[in-house]
């Protein structure tokens, strides 16, 4: 049987919010004690969800993976443009606009197979085909722009894949989870894409060293499938009939019902609650600003190793195998930190060392690009290794308390939309970063390019300065 759950239910009016949702924002503590009001939806011990977790992020990494981290140093081995390859960005569309759907990945499933599985399930598999259908493209033609194009639209549904998958799992995770365990969760949802990164990307580059471009592919749509195994026999709760709103609302206007009918009436509310009052304003500031400096610098380091002669075989392992693994140490480093400091302080310091990290690479570029005119030694490959790894470290470190704080701020019954639309608002300027740093890279070079991905980076922790004062208040 197909649900369709109402949307009524969820409704929340600008004057409402602070009355009826939270009491100016509901502090950590606050929102514990609510949670454990209402009964739990599984006894599922933390162990095992925290392996389920693991596995379901680990099925998005893997073709996400290749996407952002074996695509760029394939394109430009194949002689493509840093111009056409900052354009990947576009393939990351989907990420950035998924929670215009995330309402109806929230409510319409079906009962016996689960609300989460309902999506999770069909969108690996849809995942598996698609990556089937690439496995026959000639990686020679890449440069040809027919042949590009074709496969950038491949690549698109792939990640429309990957996204809806993304919405249903984010919602299976803060459901699953209470307030106490937000951390380890997101650290699950860390390592298990990570993971994935590191076989979709670094360890797909070095089996293409061995496999060809056909065989690759199908090894990978096979590793899909495979991990598809641990959610098929998950037994998912009954969240609707089991789990009560921690949020109580007041009842819906007629007002508010006729405002519901227009595109904007839906939009404010599924979503108003993000900027209906000063500090939700202030949080959503820093979402939108939060992933700017990953995205003009993060698409541009493997085709800075491929053109200083770095094969695909050592940027898949000591780029991102390493990096990914230094990024897994990251996010559990992250877990533990944060069990002793605020959410605060986390996003603070965290986000200021990804920032000077990001700094290693102008180091690195300004090395390689004075070595082309004058007669000046190129830095050893193990330097640009190094910034990688540290970079990539204080990146997940940054991601584990921003993905903290996101369940913190998402409603228990809309918390699929709620999560999607605030991990959205990450990707939705990162996105334009990724296009626009291919054409920073020719312009400026590699070095001007991460120079400025680092000042970027410092300037941009005044929203979460500016975010921690109005939450203090």
């Amino acid at each position: 049987m197909i649900v369709y759950a109402s949307s009524q239910k969820h409704h929340l009016n600008k004057n409402n919010y602070d009355k009826a949702v939270i009491p100016k924002i509901m502090t950590e503590s606050s929102l514990t004690t609510a949670k454990t009001t209402h009964t739990q939806p599984t006894s599922v011990d933390v162990k095992k969800t925290f392996g389920l977790l693991i596995t379901l992020y680990l099925a998005q990494g893997l073709p996400l993976g290749f996407i952002t981290q074996a695509l760029p140093a394939i394109l430009r081995e194949y002689n493509v443009s840093l111009k056409m390859i900052g354009w990947t960005g576009v393939l990351l569309a989907p990420w950035a606009l998924k929670f215009l759907w995330a309402p109806i990945v929230d409510r319409v499933y079906h009962q016996k197979i689960g609300q989460s599985r309902s999506w999770i399930l069909p969108m690996q598999f849809f995942s598996a085909i698609l990556l089937c259908f690439i496995a026959f493209f000639n990686p020679e033609k890449l440069a040809d722009f027919e042949t590009l194009r074709v496969l950038f639209f491949v690549l698109f549904f792939l990640n429309l894949c990957g996204a809806s998958h993304d919405i249903a799992t984010d919602a299976f995770t803060t459901r699953i989870l209470s307030d106490g365990t937000y951390s380890t969760g997101s650290s699950a949802q860390v390592i298990g894409y990570r993971t994935g990164l590191i076989l979709g990307g670094g360890v797909f580059l070095m089996v293409m060293d061995y496999l060809s471009w056909q065989a690759s592919f199908m090894v990978l749509s096979g590793f899909i499938l495979l991990n598809t195994l641990p959610i098929f026999i998950h037994k998912e709760a009954n969240w609707q009939s089991n789990q009560l709103s921690t949020h109580q609302t007041h009842p819906v206007s007629n007002t508010s019902k006729k405002a519901s009918n227009t595109a904007y009436g839906w939009f404010k509310e599924q979503f108003g609650y993000f900027w209906h009052n000063k500090e939700m304003r202030a949080w959503l500031l820093v979402l939108l600003t939060f992933k700017i400096t990953d995205g003009l610098s993060s698409g541009m380091v493997k085709p800075m190793m491929t053109d200083m002669g770095i094969s695909l075989k050592d940027i898949g392992l000591w780029g991102s195998v390493l990096g990914s693994a230094a990024a897994l140490v990251g996010a559990a480093f992250a877990a533990i930190i944060m069990k002793h400091i605020p959410r605060t302080t986390a996003l603070v310091s965290f986000n200021f060392l990804q920032a000077i990290t990001t700094g290693f690479y102008a180091v690195c570029a300004y090395f390689y690009e004075k070595s082309k005119y004058e007669p000046v030694k190129q830095l050893d490959n193990w330097v640009i290794y190094f910034a990688n790894t540290i970079e990539h470290l204080a990146a997940a470190m940054a991601l584990v308390a921003m993905l903290s704080t996101v369940m913190h701020y998402a409603r228990n019954k809309q918390a699929g939309s709620d999560f999607t639309f605030q991990v959205c608002m990450l990707a939705m300027l990162s996105g334009n970063g990724h296009i626009i740093s291919g054409y920073i890279a020719e312009a400026l070079g590699y070095t001007g390019l991460f120079s400025l991905s680092m000042l970027v980076g410092l300037v941009l922790l005044l929203p979460i300065l500016y975010w921690h004062k109005v939450q203090a208040r």
